[in-house]
């Protein structure tokens, strides 16, 4: 048996062949792993596969042909005569496993020697490619990505009908052997950017890919994970992924996810939405301001809001609102905390409840424990209207670790205002600085880039919403 295993290529005989298969794919143990033999020609054929995986009514045709047959043939004059648009011959029982673990379909036969068919039969369980849920536009496309890899291939090749479009392939290995693919347009991509992600991809030996795109991530980057910023910006619309292919980005697609990665990545790359280009560039650049101006505000208004309460002897009369006339029976800073919890407890509660009730919970729980908090004393009026807007400012983007990441900036902020007064203050926008400045990425010239190193063309576009024509390579 250890003799067996050790073998690399296949044997010149039939039997060995199929007992070596069989062992290797475990096919008394597993039900869903099918060992099919045919007579041809007064010889043994035998077909390695999944049930689930094969397309029945070619299945059928193949083997009609092969019934038809007069004479044995060999692996090569087969693979000639095979009706069947993805058809070749491989010699090692490794790649013969994966195939068939893949979807494929393994084909032996006595005449074959020491070579056997790979006949692509596969379909995968896939829902349909409708529009994603975080990251829709009022007016475009209505499809996204899905966890099936050759679809999202199709999705972006049906928009960039560009023989420089290349799709590079890497199998990753591990438990899932999952499936890679390196997007991007030849002669626009930057080739050290390629072969930075090719060595990463060829070096990394992930025990699973599981997760999909998560999986993949943090594969890529084995350290900063401290850092609450995004690493990776990720789409799950195919006309992003295009547009991003055509300004010279890389795209990094994984089987079983519908997030594709945007290479490389940088904090300007998140003023950018999907909507803003199915607007006019005057609407679109408004938007995108706006966007940017709630997410900065979103991070400093409520230590703001503490520190004027704090100094609130130095206010001029005009800024006196800000001081509430009932502020509670807790303290603020312990009411601004735990209106944040709450928050996320509405939020994981929202996501765990049936779709047909989930809108009426998040609604009514928020009015319920909002109104119940300030009747009771426990929190101000006040906390609820900055926390409120809070809450909707996280949605004015689509990307939800960088929600969170500015969630925890606000927090270690307010704490730290809490603690030290305006040094406070001055320390949280400063570690919120840094933590930008020295994030992680996978690719490219830095977190903070166009702007350090400066490169004016890039940021203007990236602030401004610019006609495709513009800037297309």
């Amino acid at each position: 048996m250890e003799e067996k295993e050790n073998i690399k290529t296949l044997y010149t005989s039939y039997s060995e062949n199929i007992s070596l298969m069989r062992q290797m794919l475990r096919v008394d143990e597993s039900f869903d792993v099918i060992e099919r033999h045919l007579a041809v020609c007064g010889r043994d054929m035998c077909f390695f596969y999944i049930d689930g995986f094969v397309k029945d009514a070619e299945m059928q045709r193949i083997m009609q042909t092969l019934l038809g047959l007069t004479e044995p043939m060999s692996a090569r004059s087969l693979e000639l005569r095979m009706p069947y648009v993805e058809i070749s011959r491989e010699v090692r029982f490794e790649k013969l496993v994966l195939a068939v673990l893949s979807g494929q379909t393994a084909i032996f036969a006595e005449s074959f020697g020491a070579e056997a068919i790979l006949a692509d039969l596969r379909t995968y369980p896939a829902r349909s490619t409708s529009e994603p849920e975080g990251d829709r536009v009022m007016q475009g496309a209505r499809d996204g990505f899905v966890e099936t890899l050759i679809m999202n291939t199709a999705l972006i090749r049906r928009r960039i009908r560009d023989p420089r479009l290349t799709m590079e392939y890497f199998n990753l290995g591990g438990s899932s052997a999952t499936d890679v693919v390196v997007c991007y347009v030849k002669g626009m991509a930057d080739e050290d950017s390629l072969r930075d992600i090719r060595r990463k991809l060829t070096e990394v030996k992930p025990k699973s890919l599981t997760l999909g795109y998560q999986s993949l991530a943090e594969t890529l980057i084995r350290r900063g994970w401290i850092n609450p910023f995004p690493k990776i910006r990720t789409t799950e619309r195919p006309d992003t992924a295009s547009a991003q292919l055509l300004e010279g980005s890389i795209i990094v697609l994984c089987d079983t996810s519908p997030l594709a990665m945007i290479l490389p990545t940088s904090i300007f790359d998140y003023l950018e939405e999907t909507s803003d280009f199915y607007s006019p560039p005057l609407t679109g650049t408004y938007l995108r301001l706006v966007r940017a101006f709630i997410l900065l505000l979103s991070v400093v208004i409520t230590p703001l809001w503490y520190l004027a309460l704090e100094y609130q002897h130095l206010l001029p009369p005009e800024l006196l609102f800000l001081v509430p006339d009932d502020p509670g029976a807790l303290p603020i800073i312990l009411q601004l905390l735990l209106a944040e919890v709450a928050i996320d407890g509405l939020k994981i509660a929202s996501m765990n409840t049936p779709d047909i009730l989930s809108n009426s919970l998040s609604v009514v729980g928020a009015l319920i424990l909002g109104d119940f908090a300030v009747d009771v004393g426990w929190l101000s009026g006040d906390v609820i209207l900055y926390m409120a807007f809070v809450a909707i400012a996280n949605f004015a983007q689509q990307n939800y670790e960088l929600g969170y990441a500015f969630k925890y900036m606000r927090v270690l902020t307010l704490i730290l205002t809490a603690v030290l007064g305006i040094w406070g203050f001055g320390l949280g926008l400063s570690i919120f600085v840094i933590a930008i400045a020295t994030n992680n990425t996978v690719l490219g010239k830095g977190y903070l880039y166009p702007l350090i190193p400066l490169n004016l063309k890039d940021l203007g576009r990236l602030i401004i919403r610019q006609r495709k024509t513009d800037f297309e390579k």
